[in-house]
């Protein structure tokens, strides 16, 4: 069996005498992609601190690409983790051009300091056809949309070649349309060969692409739930998961949820 990209095995993290992660166990194996769904306050980005190696178990264990927590320099696993936050927009320099921004991800840093080669132009020409950018080539990065920067932060995380791609509410902030063409572009990305495995992480579930076949659901620091997302997509699961009543229609294997 290969060895799985994420094990978590009954992992508490405490801050004071609060627990924001409560006895989480989790795996993620090779050839899935998982979503990460949970209200806001329910966790998410503290495991995914866990994950990233930048906050350390209170219990339990952790082991990312085959690396236990506790055995491996993190700073060197973070160059296998691609982590895609909206956040990380107001840190890069509105006047770089998109194609720099996209380099720099080779390099893990905010500005490009190394001289551009054919071969990093060439690479960041095939992510940003993929992610379907490549019309920002020469754009400075402060005059692009929201969703044409996420496009632009997905294409930078794939410089480094990542092994695991967190997409951390990539549709936070963006209309309808903006929201469906940078979805279409992660679907392009999953058809792709060597696409790394991608964790989706949101509170909505109609975010949820089928090629997510898989999902955690995330409620106050502890799994409520997880399987095939099939599964768990249902009126039933959901409005238990929520603790409230809701429905769930099923639209061409996207999950829409509604108060009744």
């Amino acid at each position: 069996m290969d060895t799985a990209i994420i094990e978590l095995k009954d992992v508490t993290w405490k801050t004071g005498s609060k627990e924001l992660l409560k006895s989480v166990s989790w795996t993620v194996r090779p050839q899935e992609h998982w979503a990460l769904l949970g209200l806001n306050g329910s966790g998410k980005t503290t495991l995914l601190n866990l994950i990233n190696g930048y906050i350390w178990p209170t219990r339990g264990s952790v082991t990312v690409l085959g690396h236990r927590f506790g055995e491996i320099d993190l700073r060197e696993l973070r160059q296998s983790i691609g982590w895609v936050s909206s956040s990380l927009q107001d840190k890069l320099y509105g006047a770089d051009k998109a194609q720099s921004v996209v380099i720099s991800g080779k390099y893990a840093t905010i500005g490009l300091y190394e001289r551009l080669t054919d071969e990093d132009l060439n690479r960041a020409e095939v992510l940003m056809r993929t992610m379907g950018c490549l019309h920002l080539w020469d754009r400075e990065f402060r005059t692009c949309s929201q969703g044409e920067k996420q496009k632009v932060l997905i294409a930078r995380a794939l410089m480094a070649d990542p092994k695991l791609l967190i997409l951390d509410e990539p549709c936070n902030g963006l209309d309808l349309f903006s929201r469906e063409k940078l979805l279409e572009s992660i679907r392009e990305l999953t058809r792709q060969e060597e696409t790394p495995t991608l964790i989706y992480v949101t509170h909505h579930t109609e975010e949820i692409l089928p090629v997510f076949g898989h999902t955690l659901l995330l409620r106050k620091g502890e799994v409520v739930r997880q399987g095939a997302t099939g599964e768990l997509m249902n009126t039933a699961t959901l409005s238990e998961f929520f603790e409230a009543p809701v429905r769930v229609d099923n639209h061409d294997e996207r999950f829409y949820v509604r108060v009744p």
